[in-house]
């Protein structure tokens, strides 16, 4: 934390922010796509890509978080709410993945984690400004020209499936503001999802389902785009408001769409562009707004 003599630099802070929270988007996008590809493949059942993903993510966070902290890292009794959500969200977001294609997914995954973000934060009574509405609706609108007729429908089952780990997610995201130390909170999440992996050995896959690749987009999944990602997830939150962090979200179905045409073959079309525009224009105006709005407060 700066001292008093120190000046602060607000452009150097929100470029800093800005840079985490594109990583962070990014890493969730290949979340989906790892996902997607493995499942796709059959080189490896849901729940067993979910184990793999939630351990090996705990334990590389446990094992540098351990060493930097020089001690253990354990659930505690503020972490239960976050790991179960995280269990919670990443056992459906597999199982979802078995019948939805990657950007379809992310499509449902991320509208309804924004949504749960936004109910939340109005309980809470945080209610956002006319100008986050509008780029909230902005980005919403966007999402609206993925899914307007004309587009295969989705699975039913894979859809509400999906919508459960995007509620899921929500709830983790708002407990992650709260965190004082963001990577050490993400650590102590993963041990405690990771434990809770074994209510998940009925229905793990046998041996001849398992794949060495799809092992490895597993631990990719888990250790970088899961554990690294959610590290720097957390550590942006405290900086951003609930609709900016419901907002910004939106912005990963459009990444993980991008990511399905060039890695999955997927094709690209005039709704991909006029979609994923007015997403990122309505994040952009969500953001924006945001910091001119606190600039005038603190220089009135």
């Amino acid at each position: 934390m700066p001292s008093g003599n120190q000046p602060q630099n607000p452009v150097g802070g929100r470029l800093l922010t800005t840079l985490l929270l594109a990583l962070t988007l990014c890493a969730f996008a290949g979340n989906s796509l790892l996902n997607r590809a493995a499942l796709a493949e059959n080189t490896i059942d849901w729940a067993s890509f979910t184990a793999i993903r939630l351990v090996s993510g705990a334990v590389m966070l446990a094992l540098l978080l351990g060493f930097r902290h020089g001690r253990a890292v354990l659930p505690r009794s503020d972490t239960i709410v976050p790991a179960v959500a995280l269990f919670v969200y990443a056992v459906s977001f597999s199982f979802a993945y078995v019948s939805l294609d990657a950007a379809i997914g992310a499509l449902i995954l991320f509208p309804a984690g924004q949504l749960s973000l936004q109910i939340i934060g109005i309980v809470r009574g945080i209610h956002p400004t006319p100008v986050q509405w509008a780029g909230l609706l902005l980005a919403i609108a966007g999402l609206a020209v993925f899914l307007a007729p004309g587009d295969t429908a989705p699975p039913l089952v894979g859809g509400l499936i999906m919508a459960l780990a995007g509620i899921a997610w929500g709830f983790y995201s708002w407990a992650g503001k709260g965190a004082a130390r963001p990577a050490l909170a993400t650590a102590r999440n993963f041990v405690g999802a990771a434990l809770l992996c074994l209510l998940l050995i009925p229905v793990l896959g046998n041996g001849e389902q398992i794949q060495s690749i799809g092992i490895l987009l597993a631990i990719i999944s888990g250790t970088i785009t899961s554990g690294l990602g959610y590290i720097t997830w957390y550590a942006v939150l405290p900086r951003l408001s609930v609709s900016t962090a419901a907002a910004s979200q939106l912005s990963v179905p459009a990444i993980a769409a991008l990511g399905g045409v060039l890695l999955l073959g997927e094709t690209l079309t005039t709704r991909f562009f006029i979609g994923s525009g007015m997403i990122f224009a309505g994040i952009a105006l969500t953001m924006f707004k945001l910091g001119e709005l606190k600039q005038r407060q603190r220089n009135p």
